[in-house]
């Protein structure tokens, strides 16, 4: 099965096999946040996947 490479742009696989993702709403419209909330947004996210879906969007990555 092929890789989704719409996923894999999105995602990082670290060595270990953790997924590593940037959170979402930090494009524009940040004036109106808080300091605390900009910098909590900058800070990558960890996610975790059910098997069935690594498997089917993410083969030989090690995840």
């Amino acid at each position: 099965m092929k890789t989704n490479k719409s996923y894999t742009k999105r995602i990082k696989v670290t060595k270990n096999g953790k997924l590593l993702t940037r959170r979402p709403g930090q494009n524009h419209f940040n004036a109106r946040q808080s300091g605390e909330q900009r910098l909590r947004r900058k800070r990558t996210q960890t996610i975790t996947l059910a098997k069935r879906i690594t498997r089917r969007f993410l083969p030989r990555t090690g995840a």
